[in-house]
């Protein structure tokens, strides 16, 4: 199955441009959050040079988002760029938890293949097991416990959309192939 931009896009605006005034946007080079301000009327995550997992991604972030985070622009976290220590890494890794998690059970959701992420490209990841175990264990408790609301939202409507199935099966979820 080929993933359009256009559908998660359409998904995502569908799910949540009218109650959250939110909008997801093909954007540049890097991903972005940005509040509505007095250039922008709405709410805008912009994924990375137009990939379908740069989408997944942003949008996880957003879902992971409270109400006053929302707010801020890329919701107020820091950002080290590639080149990380590892001691930097693995504070890195203890905010991308829930996010992966939730990203995981998106990709899945729309039949497209999650791959976990320590972006630390020129940097050394160092070993990254213990944080794919740890994004496996976050999505078992989302399995167990449900999806916080918006991520549920989006999680039903892309099963919906891509005929896959409407729950959350640990039977589809393999941390050795992530």
């Amino acid at each position: 199955m080929e993933h359009q931009l256009d559908d998660i896009i359409a998904i995502f605006n569908q799910c949540f441009e009218q109650e959250y005034n939110t909008k997801l946007v093909k954007g540049g080079e890097e991903p972005l959050y940005v509040p509505a301000n007095e250039n922008c009327p709405y709410h805008a995550i912009y994924f990375a040079r137009g990939f379908y997992s740069s989408a997944l991604h942003e949008i996880s972030h957003w879902l992971v988002a409270g109400k006053e985070r929302r707010k801020l622009e890329d919701f107020g976290y820091w950002y080290e760029p590639d080149g990380r220590s590892a001691e930097r890494q693995r504070e890195f890794e203890k905010v991308e938890v829930k996010p992966q998690a939730i990203e995981w059970i998106l990709a899945t959701a729309a039949g497209f293949r999650y791959f976990a992420s320590s972006d630390n490209l020129n940097g050394n990841p160092g070993d990254t097991q213990p944080f794919k175990q740890a994004v496996y264990e976050q999505v078992k408790i989302y399995a167990e416990k449900g999806l916080p609301k918006r991520a549920e939202t989006l999680r039903n409507a892309l099963a919906i959309f891509y005929g896959t199935e409407n729950r959350i099966n640990l039977a589809n979820f393999d941390v050795t192939k992530i």
